[in-house]
């Protein structure tokens, strides 16, 4: 399969756009997200020595709601990218896909971790080639095992490519530490955005939906 090209300061460039004209709903979208993930993990400190059993409830409830919402603001990501409408309800579009989701997480947290104990360059060499197994569930419906082979497909001949955009974006992400994590509410919508600007790119041509750009738009969506 020949892996699509991607431009790293487009990605950028497009994550900012898209995040600059829609800033008000990824405010309201992060601060729903974390409320939804804080509450639970909250809740299972607080019953720790007092009441171990419903912690432990409240330590599952987190942990499923972190798959939840993962999947769902891939799915959101991907919709903005699409030029469709997203709405916050989104968050929990995906709940069909949770097993598919699980067990390719945990099978992408094995290989990894098995790459990493292999002195450490052969796990991040995985963790870019099957990095994106999490967007083929969402975007495509596709098994655990699927979805590792299609990323392994997609990114072959750009992984160093990847690397520096990873990079970049995890420097962004520090400086949207500052001040206070307020910047985050900047930082994270352009990460999202500019993942699913080049997961798009690496897929096929045929693959991608027939509403979606190579310009980047400056118009404001609306969810």
């Amino acid at each position: 399969m020949a892996t699509q090209k991607f431009s790293i300061g487009e990605a950028i460039e497009f994550g900012w756009n898209i995040t600059k004209n829609n800033l008000g709903f990824f405010i309201v979208l992060l601060i729903i997200a974390g409320l939804i993930l804080i509450i639970p993990g909250t809740l299972s400190q607080l019953t720790r020595h007092n009441a171990p059993g419903l912690s432990i409830i409240f330590s599952i409830g987190s942990f499923v709601l972190q798959i939840i919402i993962g999947m769902g603001l891939i799915r959101i990501a991907l919709k903005f990218h699409d030029n469709e409408k997203a709405e916050f309800s989104d968050l929990f579009c995906c709940l069909h896909l949770f097993f598919k989701y699980l067990i390719g997480s945990i099978l992408y947290g094995l290989i990894v971790s098995v790459g990493t104990i292999l002195l450490i360059i052969p796990g991040i060499i995985w963790a870019i080639k099957f990095y994106f197994f999490s967007y083929l569930i969402v975007d495509k419906g596709l098994g655990p095992i699927e979805a590792l082979k299609r990323s392994s497909a997609i990114t072959d001949g750009v992984k160093w490519d990847l690397f520096l955009l990873g990079l970049l974006l995890f420097g962004i992400n520090l400086i949207g530490a500052i001040p206070f994590f307020l910047g985050w509410f900047i930082t994270i919508p352009i990460i999202m955005v500019a993942t699913a600007f080049v997961y798009r790119r690496l897929l096929p041509e045929t693959e991608v939906p027939k509403t979606d750009t190579t310009q980047i738009s400056g118009a404001p969506i609306n969810p």
